[in-house]
C-alpha cells in the first residue's frame, strides 16, 4: 500500500470516527432532553395532585367544621327552649369523633360500599375553651387583683411549675399590652399589635413564648389556662377539679373533687346548686364562674396516607350566632412532631 493510499485510508478512518462521536454526542443530547422533558411533566403532575390533595383536604375539614358548627348551634337552640343555659360534658358536642374512614360519610347510597372511596380517615373533637383559666383576668385595671394572682400562682403549681412564674406571666402580658386590650369592634382578636414598648401582643397561648415564656412551661399550662379575646367564667360544669379550686377562693381539690362528682350525675344549672358543694362562707362571683360557656374550640385531623392535616379553630357562640375568631391549620408526616397549636 503506497503512501497515497494510508493517507486516505487514515483520513476516511478520521472522519468516520467524528462522525460515530457526532451521533452519540446528538443521541446523549436527545436522551438528556427527553429524560429533563419526562422529569418536569412528572414534577407538573405531583405537583398538580398535590395541589388538589390539598385543596381537598382544606374543603373537607372546613366541612368538618361546619358540622362542629352546626352541633353548637342545635345546642344553643336547645337551652333557648329549655333555659337556663348550661354546658356540661354530658351533651353531644362533648363525645369526640373517633377515627373513621372518609368514604363512610361520602357513601351517597348503599350501593356505595365503604371500600370504593378514598383512604382518607377524619377524627375531631369540641372542648370547651371556658374550662380553663382565661389569662384576660390579669389584663384589666391599673392593678392585677389579688385573687386573679393567686389563682394564676395554684395552676402553676398544678402544672408542677414555680408559682413565681405567674408573676412573669402577669408582668410581661400585662407589659406588652400597654394598658388594659380592648376588643376589636368585629369581636375577633385579628393580627398581633406591636405596643409602644416593641413588645408583641400574644393573640393565643402559643405566643406567650414571644414574650419570654419558656414553650415547656407553657405546654404544662395547656390544660389549665387560655388566653381569649376577651374576658370569661369559668364553666364549673367542664373544668378539670385543678381550675375549679384555683378559680374558687378558698376552696380546696377536695372541694373541687366534690363539685366533679356531682355534675357527672347532674349537671349544674345555677351557682348555688354548685355553692351547696363548698363551705358555707365561699363566695362564687358570676364574673370569675359560671355554668355555660360561649367559647370552644374544634380540632379536625384528616389523615391522608402518610400525612396528617390538623386545623383549630375557636368558635365564639353568641346567642345563634356561630362565629369563627381564628384558625390554625398544620400538616406533617406521621413520623413527625405536629406543630401550629393555639
Amino acid at each position: 500500500m503506497t503512501t497515497v493510499q494510508r493517507r486516505r485510508l487514515s483520513a476516511l478512518t478520521g472522519e468516520r470516527g467524528a462522525a460515530l462521536l457526532t451521533a452519540m454526542i446528538i443521541v446523549t443530547l436527545v436522551a438528556s432532553l427527553a429524560a429533563g422533558m419526562v422529569w418536569q411533566q412528572y414534577r407538573a403532575v405531583q405537583t398538580e395532585a398535590a395541589d388538589r390533595a390539598r385543596a381537598q383536604s382544606g374543603w373537607i375539614l372546613v366541612g368538618a367544621l361546619d358540622w362542629a358548627r352546626r352541633i353548637l348551634l342545635e345546642d344553643a337552640k336547645g337551652d333557648q327552649e329549655k333555659p337556663p343555659a348550661t354546658d356540661h360534658l354530658g351533651e353531644v358536642w362533648a363525645v369526640p369523633l373517633a377515627e373513621s374512614r372518609l368514604s363512610t360519610f361520602l357513601a351517597a347510597d348503599r350501593t356505595v360500599g365503604a371500600d370504593d372511596g378514598p383512604e382518607a380517615f377524619l377524627s375531631g373533637s369540641i372542648v370547651d375553651l371556658q374550662s380553663r383559666y382565661n389569662l384576660r383576668a390579669v389584663l384589666g385595671g391599673d392593678k392585677v387583683a389579688p385573687v386573679e394572682r393567686q389563682t394564676l400562682e395554684r395552676l402553676c403549681q398544678s402544672a408542677q411549675l414555680p408559682s413565681s412564674l405567674a408573676s412573669v406571666i402577669i408582668d410581661r402580658l400585662r407589659g406588652s399590652f400597654g394598658s388594659a386590650p380592648r376588643e376589636a369592634a368585629d369581636g375577633k382578636p385579628g393580627s398581633p399589635a406591636v405596643p409602644p414598648d416593641g413588645s408583641v401582643q400574644p393573640i393565643n397561648l402559643s405566643q406567650l413564648t414571644w414574650l419570654g415564656i419558656p414553650a415547656d412551661a407553657v405546654e404544662r399550662l395547656r390544660p389549665f389556662v387560655v388566653l381569649l379575646p376577651r374576658p370569661t367564667a369559668v364553666n364549673l360544669n367542664t373544668a378539670p377539679r385543678e381550675v375549679v379550686a384555683a378559680v374558687i377562693d378558698k376552696a380546696s381539690l377536695a372541694d373541687a373533687e366534690r363539685i366533679v362528682q356531682e355534675r357527672s350525675r347532674t349537671r349544674l344549672r345555677t351557682l348555688e346548686q354548685a355553692k351547696r358543694l363548698l363551705p358555707p362562707d365561699t363566695d362564687l362571683s358570676p364574673d370569675r364562674v359560671g355554668v355555660a360557656s360561649s367559647f370552644f374550640e374544634v380540632t379536625g385531623r384528616l389523615r391522608l396516607e402518610e400525612r396528617l392535616l390538623e386545623q383549630r379553630s375557636i368558635i365564639e357562640r353568641r346567642g345563634l350566632e356561630m362565629r369563627v375568631i381564628a384558625r390554625y391549620r398544620a400538616s406533617q408526616l406521621l413520623d413527625q412532631p405536629l406543630g401550629g397549636r393555639s
